[in-house]
């Protein structure tokens, strides 16, 4: 690109700045910290910054990343911004993730989150509100615009039934500021022009259609986004499995599956992907509610970590027992004369899913999705000690783990 060019962009991006519908004002700051801000450590170093759409409404948004510290800072739709973990220190927002050969990128990117949807344009106030707080983070910490990248830049996942091997695409988050006219209008001139991941091999590329949102040419990005707007973006069908639809939250207890028949049954219920029939409905955490006419196995109850079981909840399948001997049993399980006689030591938790175990191909938050680490999901590490999700970290995580999450 020369020197002409690129002068013709910077006066392309300032015009579209000073002719938005709404009067400049000062971008407004709020402290909403973390109650887990104080415990995070300082970043390695700040070379990205990492734009998320928040897939669901402000309230929800905002309770979740400001209980787990998931990003630092949050923008909502008037345009009114929170500072959640402090810019220094690290978030968890980028999850598994990988750019130019880095992984972690928690430990290297400041997370900002904005209240919208990955395939559905931000407000004006938004728009303002981000441009002047990418300005300021740019120039603070000399961030160039090929590294303010979206969420599903650097997002990969592990490999699955659905993809032999390590691969770009398990996110779609944030996937709108892929788009070089929405880039224009943060004030945004330049954009990665390729994955240098996959250009490298150290990936794959498992969804083409994103691929071509986030590096095609205008015509490719164009027909890719039909896809992501279609109204059976959401149907299984012979073409769209239950990966392409929900990715990393396809076995989620948070993702629900609507059968052909009325039936729903959560990610983490089901065994056999293949038996699912076409027309199944898939409804992400936050993004849709069941319809009324749908039934749904009850919830379970409890809420406890806890050294004893009220008589009502003994067998239930929500009462998980540890014994001593270092088996796990659910109180559905056992008879009532094993109640009766359970060894001294034994350790009950009430109120829980039982998620099994994490694997080389099955991590935590397969599992049980966002709360993968929540302060009450409990981990039963191999030597038989326990901790809780926000004790750890994802990838650090040792195989044959047992995992426990509320309902």
């Amino acid at each position: 690109m020369n020197a002409r060019h690129k002068q013709l962009k910077k006066l392309l991006c300032l015009f579209i700045a000073l002719n938005m519908t709404a009067p400049c004002r000062a971008l407004q700051i709020s402290n909403r910290y973390s109650p887990r801000n104080a415990e995070r450590p300082r970043r390695k170093s700040t070379r990205y910054i990492i734009l998320h759409t928040t897939e669901g409404p402000t309230k929800g948004s905002l309770d979740k990343v400001r209980k787990n510290g998931e990003c630092h800072y949050f923008v909502t739709p008037g345009g009114h911004a929170y500072r959640i973990i402090e810019r220094s220190r690290v978030a968890y927002h980028a999850g598994r993730s990988m750019w130019e050969g880095k992984t972690n990128i928690d430990q290297y990117a400041l997370g900002i989150e904005i209240v919208g949807f990955h395939n559905r344009d931000i407000t004006s106030s938004q728009y303002r509100a981000v441009q002047e707080l990418l300005a300021q983070l740019q120039r603070i910490y000399r961030v160039p615009d090929e590294r303010v990248i979206p969420h599903s830049m650097v997002a990969y996942g592990a490999p699955n039934r659905w993809h032999r091997h390590s691969h770009r695409g398990r996110k779609r988050c944030g996937m709108c500021f892929a788009k070089p006219a929405t880039r224009a209008k943060l004030g945004l001139t330049s954009q990665p022009m390729f994955d240098p991941d996959v250009n490298a091999g150290r990936l794959v590329v498992a969804d083409p259609f994103l691929q071509n949102v986030l590096f095609g040419n205008i015509r490719e990005r164009e027909n890719a986004l039909k896809h992501f707007d279609s109204p059976d973006a959401t149907v299984i069908s012979a073409s769209r499995s239950a990966w392409d639809i929900a990715r990393d939250q396809y076995r989620s207890a948070e993702t629900r599956y609507v059968f052909p028949n009325g039936t729903i049954k959560r990610g983490n219920q089901i065994t056999d992907w293949k038996a699912i029939p076409p027309g199944t409905r898939v409804l992400l955490h936050g993004e849709e509610k069941i319809a009324p006419h749908a039934e749904e196995s009850p919830a379970t109850a409890g809420d406890a970590f806890t050294l004893k079981v009220s008589d009502n909840k003994a067998q239930w399948s929500s009462t998980i027992y540890f014994l001593p001997d270092k088996r796990i049993r659910r109180g559905d399980e056992l008879s009532e004369s094993e109640l009766a006689h359970l060894p001294k030591g034994t350790r009950i938790l009430t109120g829980y899913i039982q998620g099994g175990r994490i694997t080389q191909n099955r991590s935590a938050f397969d599992i049980c999705g966002e709360q993968w680490n929540d302060h009450d999901t409990i981990y039963r590490l191999p030597d038989g000690t326990f901790t809780t999700g926000n004790q750890l970290n994802e990838n650090s995580i040792p195989g044959n783990t047992h995992v426990f999450f509320k309902d």
